[in-house]
């Protein structure tokens, strides 16, 4: 059973304009509405592969309950605590020359009873053979140690988890040893302390030293030049897979949803990698943050290249 935790889900608006006029008015040539949020994105990818899953976390308003409604539309099971407030939109202006402009909303604010809640609802699915994926960010109100609770408390109950999440909800997180960690390169390096890494070695020598203190496997995400992977003491970087980019935003949810999958069905570590590259590849060709289609993820995974990093 895979349950994706998404503290602060989004309505994702993503709008196509020739190019962005500051203080001019701006002809919108197209509009794409998703429910998203990470967790709700791992959530999407991992149906759109034909496996069961439950999105949980806060949702409010009328915004709230067209996520909720497009998700169950969707086959997608969900469990979300109702908070007062309305659940964020998220824009992403694309331009013709590639540049996206985000405007990301903060969401609503949290109380104490409604995070218990939460915490409540997790515990109780917690156990052997379930994996939970906590990602995103955290909305008002949520204290940053809040995945660190989650992976102690599953943990006790016997249950894995996908931490996909950055500054310091990640650095408290990741002392917990979760199984699957998937931050990105900038992630990492904010972690690391470093401004940025400059290649693929420097970026599996970081995710390395998190592999040797205890994290089960490490994928980071590093956009247009591919992904490395690291686990049971195998070091491998992966070129993108070439495709015709719509929109990159959500790829590296599609990859965790991937990650996730694979780890519900027992994949070894060349056909994870595969399907990995395969899906994120995938979502880069599809509008908003759209899934890719299982069919076109199986096409694209015999194109991922291996490289093993000494």
């Amino acid at each position: 059973m895979i349950i994706t935790v998404t503290m602060n889900p989004a309505a994702d608006k993503t709008v196509e304009i020739e190019s962005l006029k500051r203080g001019g008015l701006n002809r919108i040539r197209k509009a794409e509405w998703d429910a998203g949020g990470k967790g709700i994105n791992v959530s999407k990818t991992i149906s759109e592969l034909g496996m069961e899953t439950t999105a949980t976390g806060f949702l409010g308003g009328n915004t709230g309950k067209e996520i909720e409604k497009y998700l169950r539309e969707k086959g997608i099971g969900t469990d979300f605590v109702t908070v007062d407030g309305e659940t964020r939109t998220n824009t992403k202006v694309f331009e013709d020359n590639g540049m996206v402009t985000e405007l990301n909303e903060p969401g609503p604010y949290i109380t104490v009873a409604q995070k218990e809640e939460l915490l409540k609802k997790l515990e109780g699915y917690a156990g052997e053979g379930v994996l939970f994926v906590l990602s995103g960010s955290l909305p008002m109100g949520i204290d940053t140690d809040i995945y660190a609770r989650i992976i102690e408390m599953v943990h006790k109950k016997g249950a894995g988890v996908l931490l996909d999440a950055d500054g310091e909800a990640f650095r408290k997180a990741v002392q917990y040893r979760p199984e699957i960690i998937k931050p990105n390169k900038e992630e990492l390096a904010q972690y690391a302390g470093v401004p940025e890494f400059s290649s693929a070695i420097e970026t599996a020598k970081a995710a390395e030293a998190l592999t040797d203190a205890g994290v089960g496997m490490a994928a980071v995400s590093m956009g247009a030049e591919g992904a490395v992977f690291l686990e049971k003491g195998n070091r491998i970087f992966c070129p993108a897979i070439p495709v015709k980019a719509c929109s990159t935003v959500g790829a590296g949810d599609a990859m965790a949803g991937a990650l996730a999958y694979a780890w519900e069905n027992g994949m070894g570590m060349e056909d994870k990698i595969r399907l990995c590259m395969a899906v994120s590849a995938g979502a880069v060709t599809t509008q908003g943050t759209k899934p890719p289609s299982k069919e076109l993820a199986e096409a694209l995974k015999s194109r991922a290249v291996f490289t093993f990093l000494g």
